[in-house]
């Protein structure tokens, strides 16, 4: 069974930084595909950054390129995103997620496992 357990999150103003960190546990993780998505209050979950667990390959939302980078550390099954320039406007719950690679990350339909989501709010 494939868990993902967010950590990170918190209240920063405008301008400040945050890392939320995603551990991934329950089986090897090399085939696999490994996202950020947020959603926003009355707002679909939309993608954030995503990787490629064996090459490493990233991938951005245009809202958050330049300022978002998910990085990834295998020996601790765990994948961060690091957010820098934080806005208002990034105000969500952020979810980790986890699927077996296979052409586009950035459907949320198409990922397999879930974090609990881990709230990231920025003042302004």
């Amino acid at each position: 069974q494939v868990r993902l357990v967010e950590s990170g999150g918190g209240l920063v103003q405008a301008g400040a930084s945050l890392r939320l960190s995603c551990t991934a546990s329950g089986r090897t993780f090399s085939r696999y595909a490994m996202a950020w998505f947020r959603q926003a209050p009355g707002k679909e979950r939309e993608f954030v950054a995503g990787i490629v667990w064996n090459n490493g390959n990233t991938y951005y939302a245009d809202s958050v390129k330049g300022r978002f980078t998910i990085s990834r550390d295998n020996a601790k099954n765990t994948v961060y995103l690091q957010m820098n320039s934080l806005k208002p406007e990034d105000t969500a719950i952020y979810y980790c997620a986890a699927r077996v690679y296979s052409g586009s990350l950035y459907q949320v339909g198409e990922y397999n496992y879930w974090g609990q989501g881990t709230q990231v709010t920025v003042s302004s």
